[in-house]
């Protein structure tokens, strides 16, 4: 590759613009005809127009996804000219190497992106922190590629972006690994959908496929806590986080939020939490609420829920909690 061209990417990936939201808002037509299509594809295999509460296509919840991804787009927005870009630009200026641009260092550094990924993904379900901005997107109790959308305004402030410094830090562009996230986070609106099966059992072992995706948005207790891959399942098979997708899936969580309202299912588990931390007991006890699972509970301590929850029992019953 010629010093020119070189040059002329290491300016086109500047610091100071995020690459990952310029992919995806760009994508947003692609994104708009793709739904399209999957909800015109099942209205013709089913007949119906599955417009009821929790049917595929329920329009308050197809609206809430929507709204949660524009919110999303501007926080983010907001986040990367506040924060984030000036982190990113500072930690690269401080990095130990610089690693050059070119066609083969370009893959490479999707696969590094792709581990910072599962590592993010994993503990935005283990720990109650990142949970806490994760889960808006796991609320969602239908599958359809609105729901690839549904995304938190809390992202940065919650500090998501921690998980990418490592490679920034050791010489990769900032502009580049944000540029590899965007096709992470394109490629993962297309499978969530339940219009597609399954595909050969070799592509289902190596990529994030519509049907595990699905396992991973299931409350069944066999899919809590699976299938963290963005593009690829690599990284779940070597850390024993893969399951294949058998029985039919429960979307939601399993202390599900029972709410369209975009504040509520933007804040609802973050406020929860620190209502947990301010309840009475131990400092260190309280403090845990910030670091553990989600499914933690305090000794002596009720769960705290602000807004009306379904929680799922062992046995499969739902109540309200």
């Amino acid at each position: 590759m010629s010093e020119q061209m070189l040059g002329w990417l290491h300016s086109l990936f500047g610091p100071v613009v995020d690459w990952k939201q310029v992919l995806l808002l760009s994508m947003t037509p692609v994104f708009l005809l793709a739904f399209l299509t999957e909800w015109s594809v099942f209205r013709l295999r089913s007949g119906s127009w599955q417009t009821a509460p929790g049917e595929r296509f329920y329009w308050k919840e197809v609206l809430a996804n929507v709204s949660l991804g524009y919110g999303y787009y501007a926080a983010e927005a907001i986040m990367h000219l506040l924060l984030v870009g000036a982190i990113f630009a500072t930690v690269y200026e401080h990095r130990l190497w610089t690693l050059p641009i070119t066609v083969w260092t370009v893959p490479l550094v999707f696969v590094i992106e792709e581990f910072c990924y599962y590592w993010y993904h994993r503990a935005a379900h283990r720990v109650r922190w990142f949970w806490s901005q994760h889960v808006s997107h796991h609320s969602g109790e239908i599958m359809n590629m609105s729901t690839a959308s549904r995304q938190s305004i809390l992202n940065g402030g919650i500090g998501v972006w921690l998980f990418f410094l490592p490679p920034i830090f050791l010489g990769v562009h900032p502009g580049l690994i944000a540029l590899m996230l965007g096709v992470n986070l394109t490629y993962q609106f297309f499978i969530h959908t339940e219009v597609v099966g399954k595909f050969h059992p070799f592509l289902e072992w190596l990529l994030d496929t519509p049907s595990n995706h699905r396992v991973h948005h299931g409350r069944n207790a066999q899919y809590i806590d699976k299938n963290y891959g963005g593009v690829l399942m690599i990284f779940d098979h070597l850390f024993g986080t893969y399951e294949p997708e058998v029985e039919k899936v429960e979307y939601g969580t399993p202390r599900q939020i029972k709410s369209y309202n975009f504040l509520v299912l933007n804040c609802h588990e973050f406020v929860d939490m620190l209502r947990d931390v301010a309840a009475p007991g131990p400092l260190w006890q309280r403090l845990k609420h910030l670091w553990m699972p989600p499914d933690w509970q305090r000794p002596g301590h009720t769960p705290i829920h602000t807004w009306t929850v379904e929680r799922k029992l062992p046995a499969g019953e739902p109540v309200k909690a």
